[in-house]
């Protein structure tokens, strides 16, 4: 799960990390407001989208007078946004963040996340802040610093101060770099992210740091516990049939292709996808029905992927172990008969109940194409595609 960095800058300051003034608003007569209660003379007019490049991509604006700040909250507020992670498709704004204007000396990139390899939490600082920290990543990593960091421990002053002077902080600045640093942190834990980014960290005129941008991602699985930052959630931002998927508790993710998959399990759901793109054709959508899949979410799966009318055609590759092959091939027949559905259709099944499976589907009446093997199943649905 993603928030807006307006959400993610009151996160920050629950945990004491110090962030420019601001007011999140949805009107221009809203952002207009906000900067005659911020006062000064410099505003920052920012998009609030789920997608990084916004700067880039025409969605943040300086101001320096109310007039300004009306004339872009009008250009921005309604605009398709399209950065190089929205897709050519862009993204509406829909919500706008007015802040009070920042005395940059020096632009840092600091994050913490979830590093798998080393099965620790990383914390990264660059001295490369700013809107080109991708471009910083692929030509020059050296200039990216890391400290791994045991979560039974926590980020110790000592690696703290490694990254705060490892980026060039001025060591006047130092200790307030790694207070951040570690309040950084604490945060990121205590919320359950899987990423805390801010990009940038600056380091002001007066010395003192302060968090520029921010960016939270949040592992779904420990949302439970936290109904605070469920109700960030914009579901505006999402594409709908993830949403009307998450209802059904199906794991669905929209893809650019032609061929729908229907697959128990992420690793095999994974493995369908690469075994389609082998043989000439690419896979619509990401779909793991999970290993309790009734006929009531292999109904509702069909109907998510028959909204794409991309979809030329379905896979469904179901290897029976806790789910039984007949109670997913009862479900694919209901599901085929209530949708009228009218794309070829390749079934293939392993495991529990695969002889009564395959059973139900020769009975049905429906012209539905079996398969024994992957690679089968992948032949023929391309070439019932095409």
């Amino acid at each position: 799960m993603k928030i807006h960095e307006y959400q993610a800058k009151e996160l920050l300051r629950k945990f004491g990390v110090v962030t420019p003034r601001g007011f999140h608003c949805v009107s221009v007569d809203g952002a207009v407001k906000a900067a005659e209660e911020l006062g000064g003379k410099i505003w920052v007019v920012k998009a609030q989208i789920h997608a990084g490049g916004r700067g880039k991509g025409g969605g943040v604006k300086l101001a320096r007078s109310l007039d300004e700040v009306r004339q872009h909250a009008n250009d921005i507020l309604g605009m398709q946004l399209v950065t190089h992670q929205t897709g050519p498709e862009g993204q509406k704004v829909r919500n706008l963040l007015i802040e009070e204007g920042a005395d940059i000396k020096h632009e840092y990139y600091v994050a913490a996340l979830t590093d798998r390899a080393t099965q620790t939490v990383a914390m990264m600082a660059s001295s490369e802040g700013g809107m080109d920290i991708e471009e910083v990543a692929h030509s020059t990593p050296e200039k990216i610093l890391k400290e791994f960091v045991d979560p039974l421990v926590g980020l110790t002053d000592a690696q703290a101060e490694n990254l705060a002077r490892g980026i060039g902080v001025p060591e006047a600045s130092v200790a307030k770099a790694v207070d951040a640093l570690k309040r950084l942190y604490t945060c990121y834990m205590e919320t359950d992210a899987s990423l805390a980014e801010i990009n940038p960290l600056i380091l002001e005129g007066n010395g003192n740091i302060k968090a520029l941008d921010a960016k939270f991602n949040f592992d779904s699985n420990a949302l439970y516990r936290h109904p605070e930052i469920v109700d960030f959630r914009d579901f505006d931002e999402e594409d709908a049939d993830e949403i009307e998927a998450s209802k059904f508790d199906l794991a669905y993710i929209s893809l650019d292709g032609n061929i729908g998959c229907l697959v128990n399990g992420a690793g095999l759901a994974m493995a369908t996808m690469d075994t389609i793109k082998l043989f000439g054709a690419e896979p619509a959508n990401f779909l793991d029905v999970g290993g309790g899949a009734t006929t009531e979410k292999v109904t509702e799966a069909f109907k998510i992927m028959l909204k794409n009318p991309k979809v030329k055609g379905i896979l469904v590759n179901i290897f029976g172990g806790i789910m039984r092959c007949d109670t997913i091939a009862t479900g694919v027949v209901a599901a085929a008969k209530e949708v009228h559905l009218s794309v070829p259709l390749v079934v293939r099944m392993k495991g529990t109940n695969e002889d009564l499976g395959k059973k139900i589907l020769a009975d049905s009446g429906l012209p539905i194409i079996t398969a024994d093997t992957m690679a089968e199943a992948a032949t023929k649905i391309v070439a019932a595609v095409k």
